[in-house]
């Protein structure tokens, strides 16, 4: 499994909106598996399809410290949420970048499982941070646009500075 190059801020391919999957097949199943080697070995705990520039509404998730429950969630959508939680968030995009952010604290999400079956999961804390924040990025937004465009345009700085270091 090839390890997937990951786009980092202000790449416009982020701002790109991803597409709904029409069938889960081999290909839709090669991609979770690409993206979670991708996650691990950044090392993250969340993935979007359009952060690896497919753009597809596909994330992966896994929260755990042992790699021990990988979550792949298939055009997921929010179908109920509660609360408010500020969590400071990272991104595998953004990297180095840790601010807080709120979103909901409580959501349930509908999604297709990688056998395309439909699921319903209700969920709290890190997770439902975790859900949120990736499926953000299937609409083209990232976790720097909930902050102050002084505080984006410095991060923006910082992220070319680190690029033009790094060539």
């Amino acid at each position: 499994m090839p390890i997937l190059n990951i786009l980092q801020f202000p790449d416009p391919k982020l701002r790109q909106k991803a597409a709904p999957v029409a069938v889960v097949d081999d290909n839709i199943r090669t991609l979770v598996d690409d993206m979670f080697e991708t996650m691990y070995s950044a090392p993250g705990i969340g993935l979007a399809a359009v952060q690896v520039n497919v753009l597809k509404r596909v994330i992966v998730i896994d929260i755990s410290e042992d790699k021990s429950q990988p979550g792949c969630f298939i055009n997921p959508e929010i179908v109920e949420h509660s609360g408010d939680e500020k969590m400071e968030e990272g991104c595998l995009s953004v990297p180095g970048i840790y601010e807080p952010v709120s979103r909901a604290k409580d959501i349930i999400v509908r999604y297709l499982d990688r056998d395309g079956n439909t699921q319903e999961l209700s969920v709290g804390g890190v997770l439902a941070v975790c859900i949120q924040h990736e499926m953000d990025h299937l609409d083209g937004k990232l976790f720097v646009d909930y902050l102050s465009e002084m505080k984006r345009n410095r991060i923006r700085k910082k992220m070319e500075k680190m690029r033009q270091h790094t060539m």
